[in-house]
């Protein structure tokens, strides 16, 4: 699962990034426009739902360097 972290005065504010809630800009005319992520990362079958990164310590079980 990827997420964003913010902070904001002091409280940390988690949000789960999903195929629903990704949205940009208009650079030229600042309308909001949602962003379907699944067209940069892979067509229909991608879901940012079960995503996840493994950290060095686990790659390294994983991959067994």
């Amino acid at each position: 699962m990827l997420y964003l972290k913010e902070k904001f005065n002091n409280v940390e504010i988690k949000a789960t990034i999903t195929s629903d809630n990704v949205f940009c800009r208009c650079p030229r005319c600042g309308k909001e426009v949602k962003v379907d992520l699944n067209v940069f990362f892979g067509g229909e079958d991608f879901d940012l739902d079960i995503l996840g990164v493994f950290c060095d310590k686990c790659s390294k079980k994983v991959v067994k360097c």
